[in-house]
């Protein structure tokens, strides 16, 4: 079981800081950033100082352009957001969902930008929501405040800290597949889902000019199935066949 968590267009540099430090008092050190508003945020001052402590997680932390680019081996992407999206994937609290994901090679918590928080097509990749319950008159929670939460009840999940020795192998190790049979992660889904649509553009079930929900209602369809890479390969192989089919006929 790998364990990341992922920062989108972080806008205050404390909250990265605060971030790292929640991990690492949690056991957890994979943190990515995309498009933060500071490239130099792992540096800044204030960064540093919020985090108290925990510089190897900032150490280690890693910044990308794109959510694709932080999201390899992950097979469980966990979104965090207050509202629900129409056609998007089913919101839960935290812990009753987390004592079902210990199959998953790799889990992932998404956390928006402190503005305006996660993106629709962001939520959309995602299996889930996770709503953590709050006061309905006051549900506002600071960032880090919130990647506090859902590192403790995801360690809660894990079994707390019984055997560190055994805990820390679980959170801190890179999953390498050897494995077709193993679970796709989102990026193998991602790169289904694009074929599909080129596909299904091509034979004109899908009008790129108004594709209302289509693609992603395919999306939560294929989180919902746990496809495994061999599976990917044959849809994938589907998809081409079609895109060979339909340039024969035109």
């Amino acid at each position: 079981m790998h364990t990341r968590f992922i920062l989108i267009e972080t806008s205050h540099a404390g909250n990265v800081g605060a971030t790292a430090r929640a991990m690492k008092v949690m056991g957890f050190s994979d943190l990515v950033l995309v498009r933060p508003r500071w490239s130099n945020v792992l540096r800044r001052e204030e960064t540093i100082q919020r985090a108290s402590g925990a510089l190897d997680v900032l150490d280690q932390a890693r910044i990308v352009d794109a959510l694709d680019d932080a999201l390899e081996g992950m097979t469980h992407l966990c979104a965090t957001a207050m509202t629900p999206r129409d056609f998007g994937p089913p919101t839960v609290e935290p812990r009753p969902h987390f004592a079902g994901l210990l199959e998953n090679q790799g889990v992932a918590f998404l956390f928006g930008s402190e503005r305006y928080g996660m993106r629709n097509e962001d939520v959309y990749r995602c299996q889930t929501c996770i709503r953590i319950p709050t006061n309905p008159q006051f549900g506002s929670l600071n960032l880090a405040s919130a990647v506090q939460v859902l590192a403790y009840e995801w360690r809660l999940a894990l079994g707390g800290f019984a055997n560190p020795e055994q805990n820390n192998a679980t959170t801190t190790s890179t999953p390498t597949p050897t494995s077709t049979s193993e679970r796709a992660d989102a990026q193998q889904i991602a790169g289904l889902l694009s074929h599909w649509q080129e596909a299904l553009t091509a034979i004109d079930f899908l009008d790129p000019d108004s594709p209302k929900k289509l693609m992603p209602r395919l999306n939560q369809l294929l989180n919902r199935a746990g496809l495994t890479q061999e599976e990917v390969h044959i849809l994938r192989g589907i998809a081409k066949a079609t895109l060979q089919a339909s340039a024969v006929k035109r």
